[in-house]
């Protein structure tokens, strides 16, 4: 690899970090409107504070990434609060996800333990990979611009990804065993399921995919390119989380709206009982 070559998979890098930038800004455009109805009239309680956290901390990650790629006179790697900035706000993200989950699952006791201390762990096992500067797990060849400053990162970040990956299939793999186990044998299969189980998991594979892609991406692409979308991982999961929200709490003010019955075969003793769906939406009350 040479340096000029170097050089110009630096510029693609900044970039596309800046256009990241844009595309949270154009999103926050066009659905400020569905925040302030579906957020702004509800009481603060833990909801929405990861809400706001997951909304608002991005434009704060984002900017300082981008003012790095815009500085004059070259850039640094993320400074340790840029880093922290943007693991909080994954997390606030990710958290959103994994209250809805719960839900999903009738608020079990055991599934938010369980929960509870996979996600510590991934938090845990993805800070301690990032914090190994100087020490590539992963072998690649070494920057050709002199001086500590690049704006590239650790060849680790591909498993801090990959370890966030993993996390987000098993929060994928919950979700549609829960949407399969319990309506699979519906009669009806009302638009509030759909909306809640099938828009979730298409939101969440647009999640999972773009955290595989900075895998590869950091893994084995010239190190050049190793904050490409660094900025964009935060985007989406500020973006998608949102969506997510909105789209729960639109879905269940429709159901409620409607009140229509949903029937559904009892899944172990093969008999028809009926439900309102008011008890599909109380499953999505909390998120």
């Amino acid at each position: 690899m040479s340096y000029v070559s170097e050089v110009a998979d630096l510029q693609i890098s900044k970039y596309t970090n800046i256009g990241s930038l844009a595309i949270l800004v154009f999103d926050y455009c066009i659905t400020f409107q569905d925040e302030v109805h579906w957020t702004w009239s509800r009481p603060w309680g833990l909801i929405r504070v990861v809400f706001t956290i997951s909304r608002y901390l991005p434009f704060v990650g984002s900017g300082m990434t981008a003012y790095a790629a815009l500085r004059v006179g070259g850039s640094c790697p993320p400074s340790l609060a840029e880093n922290i900035i943007h693991i909080l706000s994954i997390v606030a993200a990710e958290g959103l996800l994994v209250i809805r989950t719960w839900a999903f699952w009738q608020k079990s006791k055991k599934m938010l333990i369980g929960l509870l201390i996979y996600s510590t762990a991934t938090v845990i096992g993805a800070v301690a990979m990032n914090v190994l500067p100087n020490h590539q797990l992963i072998s690649t060849d070494v920057s050709m611009i002199p001086g500590p400053c690049g704006f590239e990162s650790s060849r680790n970040s591909a498993l801090v990804y990959a370890i966030l990956a993993l996390f987000e299939c098993v929060i994928l793999a919950l979700t549609a065993y829960k949407w399969f186990h319990d309506y699979r044998d519906s009669e009806i299969q009302s638009s509030i399921v759909t909306t809640v189980y099938g828009g979730s998991m298409l939101y969440m594979l647009c999640i999972i995919a773009i955290t595989v892609t900075n895998v590869v991406v950091d893994a084995a692409f010239p190190v050049g390119f190793t904050n490409l979308f660094d900025t964009l991982q935060l985007v989406i999961h500020s973006v998608l989380a949102s969506r997510i929200l909105f789209h729960l709490r639109s879905s269940d003010s429709r159901a409620h709206e409607t009140d229509m019955p949903l029937i559904v075969s009892a899944p172990r003793y093969g008999l028809p009982s009926q439900i309102q769906t008011k008890e599909i939406t109380d499953e999505t009350n909390e998120v």
